[in-house]
């Protein structure tokens, strides 16, 4: 159960409404975000929620039996819209595009990868200053002098950054320099970095884990939630499977359900999704279809140079097409 209290409550009032829920033999959480103040209460009896949500600093009540609660969709039925200042919305009814490198890598590189999403009228640029890699010996990307480097030619032509942070220790430094926080696929279930970004007022984009079901990635969202922050993203990855004959399964029926289960914005990943550059386009166009409501994926001026993931990112060129079909998919989602 959620309660919604008013913006101005008395301590007297809301200690009468933690007075009766306790009462009743539920357990309350209470939970302050940028956008509002709530009790959650987790319990089994039956009762008139009408008897709690007629009290004094009360402003809504709602029964959510889910798991999670505060991203369920059962509470809040329109969509959650994250606003990245100067004009630039994930969520908003819009198809919101992000793409980039996987690793920035120098400042040529940036350079490069900013004429070509000004050119496609792409405002938010993906890239890893901090790379989980599968062997210690790979690149593992420039740390906060890259983010640094990078943050400030982004903002110098008006683009947002979206990058990952690896573990809690990070957070403080980068805070000044990222626009949305990335959690990784390996670190979708890292509790503890979920609890930290809780308490941050930046956007967080959670990747569902390569062994990660759908409600558990709601509940790692419910933890970003719960600590305080509202402004949250999830993003379908693919998940791992037997299959051997493309890196991951991307689950295009995780995007429907996802949208049917949350507020939340829901972002397509087709690059790591299918991890080849020939079938990252459809993929791409098919999550559109599927209802995402964005899609983030690789591209470099010479994919064969890049430091990481070369095989499944896209050349300008590709690039170029892509955001073109995606604009065109967009629109005729729009018009059913």
């Amino acid at each position: 159960m959620i309660i919604q209290l008013i913006e101005e409550i008395s301590t007297t009032q809301k200690e009468h409404i933690v007075h009766k829920v306790e009462s009743l033999g539920y357990q309350l959480s209470e939970v302050t975000t940028q956008k509002g103040h709530y009790l959650i209460a987790v319990g089994k009896k039956d009762f008139d929620i009408r008897s709690v949500g007629r009290l004094d600093g009360v402003k809504d009540i709602h029964w959510v039996s889910d798991g999670y609660k505060l991203v369920s969709k059962k509470w809040k039925v329109g969509k959650t819209a994250i606003d990245l200042g100067d004009g630039i919305q994930i969520g908003d009814g819009s198809l919101a595009m992000m793409a980039g490198p996987c690793s920035i890598e120098s400042e040529a590189q940036i350079k490069s990868t900013i004429q070509h999403l000004l050119e496609n009228n792409i405002r938010i640029m993906r890239g890893g200053v901090y790379k989980p890699r599968s062997s210690p010996y790979a690149f593992r990307g420039l740390g906060i002098d890259g983010l640094k480097m990078w943050y400030e030619l982004a903002k110098a032509n008006g683009l947002k950054i979206i990058t990952e942070v690896m573990q809690v220790s990070q957070i403080d430094a980068m805070l000044p320099y990222v626009d949305v926080f990335q959690v990784g696929a390996r670190n979708m279930q890292n509790f503890n970095l979920l609890d930290a970004l809780g308490a941050v007022d930046k956007p967080v984009m959670i990747k569902r884990a390569m062994s990660g079901t759908i409600d558990e990635l709601l509940q790692c969202a419910e933890y970003v939630f719960s600590g305080g922050n509202e402004k949250i993203i999830l993003c379908e990855r693919g998940i791992r499977t037997y299959e051997k004959a493309y890196r991951n399964t991307f689950d295009l029926n995780a995007i429907p359900i996802l949208k049917e289960k949350t507020h939340l914005p829901v972002v397509a990943d087709p690059s790591h999704g299918i991890g080849l550059r020939d079938y990252v386009e459809d993929m791409a166009l098919a999550s559109i279809m599927a209802g995402a409501d964005g899609v983030i994926y690789e591209t470099h001026q010479t994919p064969e140079k890049a430091f990481s993931d070369g095989q499944q990112t896209l050349n300008f060129e590709e690039s170029a097409n892509l955001i073109n079909k995606m604009k065109l998919t967009s629109n005729l989602r729009a018009s059913f």
